[in-house]
């Protein structure tokens, strides 16, 4: 049997109960609640202590003094919220609440572990109960979506290296679109593919070229012209870029042209040069489809670390449009994309090329195996349609209400008890809930046994290895000016 910590008091309905507490639980423990020939799971949410002797209705410390000289603290009470999650073997949801008196005990590990390890990739373990592996289930993550959501330095890089060594064990195909570089030099349990952000101009959207280009879609008459060059090079047969140029300079020539088209046609071309200084290096028009050099079994890591964020707009979109069409017609493998500061790639109160395809995504993808994972420690700047769709998450470390009240309204699954814990977590631990979880749960996440290149610099090893560094080079400059003098000698 296990251990008994109270007994049910007060009124009680089918989804909360109060005991009184043989010893204090821990928020976020699970416990068997047993009558009327049920057992009946619940959680802990909130947790008081008190005493008889001392009732909040005193107001004066010298009165609190007085009576614990000579009374002592008194008989003190703990008492104990618990949420009722269901029957404890099929979860289903109970008819009748508790009666007052019935015996409450700490959950047994044999329960605990047929609900929360039975999925296929091991997360972590539970917070209240450290015997207990948290196991969540591939196929719900990737078709249902998940949300990554901290602040910096809780552990969301830890987490998602996690359960993508978990993708790769199951032979999936992770592709991440890393914003800083921290994926491309990491070490997982199976391969990594650097695929470096080269674009070629031919299979581009009018759309994305427009928007590289910096050309708004307000300014008719331009959009106008670079629409028509685009048109143009796509139909012949040389460099896309130089097509286009070579269109608009015969265009510019053009007797029939009005000074005012004049300009226009000028202003085009000289974005269109600005364009191709600007993201020469990384414009291929040799460069194959990068939907192409995706690898199922292996870590694909999409590196957008050294490019600004209207090219990686770009890069984002463009290739989550070929997956999802690609998908459709069963040529690629099923894929978990993973978006690094995904409020830049889908913001709030913007639109970007990324944010449409995204929420295409999110709304789609689900029937043609194509997952996300936005991953952000800004919830508030992400848009909460996107951030909606997602019907998994794992919270970490939150602290400003703002961020927790914007998560909260995008995610109905969040109680107000579990959004209370976010501002207390430690580094590395998390609310869990979704669909990959058959309950919501508090989990401590497992350290990546990998290797990542991420994670705070140490600068202070960094100055004194200057510092050293200095050190010898003024010592070898002293010695080098010793030995010249010893020579003149």
């Amino acid at each position: 049997m296990s251990e008994r910590l109270g007994l049910c008091i007060g009124e009680a309905d089918t989804r909360h109960v109060s005991i009184v507490a043989e010893r204090a639980p821990e928020v976020g423990e699970y416990a068997i609640v047993e009558y009327d020939g049920l057992r009946v799971l619940a959680v802990v949410e909130e947790v008081s202590r008190g005493s008889a002797s001392l009732p909040e209705r005193l107001l004066s410390a010298e009165t609190v003094e007085r009576i614990v000289r000579i009374e002592g603290a008194g008989e003190q009470y703990i008492r104990a919220r618990l949420r009722l999650l269901g029957e404890a073997e099929s979860l289903s949801m109970v008819k009748l609440p508790p009666p007052p008196g019935a015996p409450v005990y700490r959950a047994d590990t044999e329960t605990l572990r047929r609900i929360f390890s039975s999925g296929n990739i091991k997360l972590g373990t539970l917070l209240s109960h450290p015997e207990v592996e948290v196991y969540v289930d591939a196929n719900r993550m990737v078709t249902r979506h998940l949300a990554v959501l901290a602040i910096t330095g809780a552990g969301k890089s830890n987490t998602v290296s996690v359960l993508i060594d978990g993708l790769l064990r199951l032979g999936g195909m992770p592709v991440v679109f890393d914003m800083h570089s921290e994926y491309a030099g990491a070490e997982f349990s199976g391969e990594v593919r650097v695929i470096q952000p080269k674009l070629n101009p031919r299979y581009m959207l009018y759309s994305e070229l427009r928007r590289l280009v910096n050309i708004d879609d307000k300014a008719y008459i331009q959009e106008r012209y670079l629409r028509e060059a685009h048109r143009h090079a796509l139909s012949a047969g040389g460099s896309m870029i130089d097509e286009m140029l070579a269109y608009l300079e015969e265009v510019y020539s053009s007797q029939e042209l009005s000074s005012a088209e004049k300009n226009s046609v000028s202003g085009v071309m000289n974005k269109l040069q600005d364009f191709r200084e600007r993201y020469g290096e990384i414009l291929d028009e040799h460069a194959p489809e990068m939907v192409e050099l995706l690898a199922p079994g292996a870590l694909n890591v999409v590196d957008l670390g050294e490019v600004d964020e209207d090219y990686a707009d770009v890069i984002v979109s463009h290739l989550l449009r070929k997956l999802l069409l690609k998908r459709k017609r069963r040529e690629v493998a099923p894929a978990f994309c993973v978006l690094e500061e995904a409020h830049i790639l889908a913001p709030a109160y913007r639109s970007t090329l990324s944010k449409y395809w995204i929420d295409r995504i999110a709304r789609e993808g689900r029937k043609f195996g194509v997952g996300l994972c936005l991953v952000s420690q800004r919830p508030k700047s992400l848009d909460p349609n996107s951030l909606s769709q997602a019907n998994n998450a794992i919270i970490m470390r939150l602290v400003e209400p703002s961020d927790q009240r914007h998560v909260q309204q995008a995610s109905e699954r969040l109680s107000d008890e579990l959004l209370a814990q976010l501002s207390s977590l430690n580094t590395g631990e998390a609310v869990v809930l979704g669909l990959m979880t058959r309950l919501p749960a508090l989990v401590r996440i497992m350290k990546f046994s990998g290797k990542l290149a991420g994670g705070d610099p140490d600068v202070v090893a960094e100055w004194q290895q200057r510092l050293r560094r200095e050190k010898r080079e003024r010592e070898s400059l002293k010695r080098e000016v010793e030995d010249l003098y010893s020579g003149l000698e």
